[in-house]
């Protein structure tokens, strides 16, 4: 199974509609295929450009580790040298929060997303809704 540009478009919508709904602040939404390649991208209108950035290393760290962002940044809290490395090795693309959100079909890996804009947490939540809006199986 690979994402689909129709899925990521759909991921998207959801994530920033759940997102109004929970009065969250303005967010931004990237979505990664397995290879950590961008299949789309939206950012609402009133959110800082360098939130692009910041979706993508989620997303990127997410689908390049194998572990969503919750679980990176508890790797950092435990063994910061590792997350240091990691960062060092991809060019510093990695953002270990949440927010960050494998994409699986059973066990497999099939992309990530990146949500910011409001805390980490309420990031993931929007997040998750968005794939299951798009009938996607998210690990945050």
């Amino acid at each position: 199974m690979m994402v689909t540009l129709e899925q990521a478009r759909t991921v998207i919508a959801a994530t920033l509609q759940t997102g109004a709904k929970m009065g969250l602040k303005p967010l931004s939404v990237a979505v990664l295929d397995a290879g950590g390649h961008l299949i789309a991208f939206e950012r609402q209108d009133g959110a800082s450009p360098g939130r692009y950035a910041i979706a993508q290393g989620k997303a990127y760290g997410a689908v390049m580790l194998g572990m969503p962002g919750s679980a990176q940044m508890a790797r950092a809290d435990q063994q910061a040298y590792f997350m240091a490395a990691v960062n060092g090795v991809f060019g510093g693309q990695v953002v270990p929060v949440p927010g960050g959100i494998l994409i699986k079909d059973g066990e497999t890996v099939v992309g990530a997303i990146g949500v910011t804009g409001d805390t980490s947490e309420n990031d993931a939540e929007a997040g998750l809704a968005g794939l299951a809006a798009a009938g996607l199986v998210g690990v945050a």
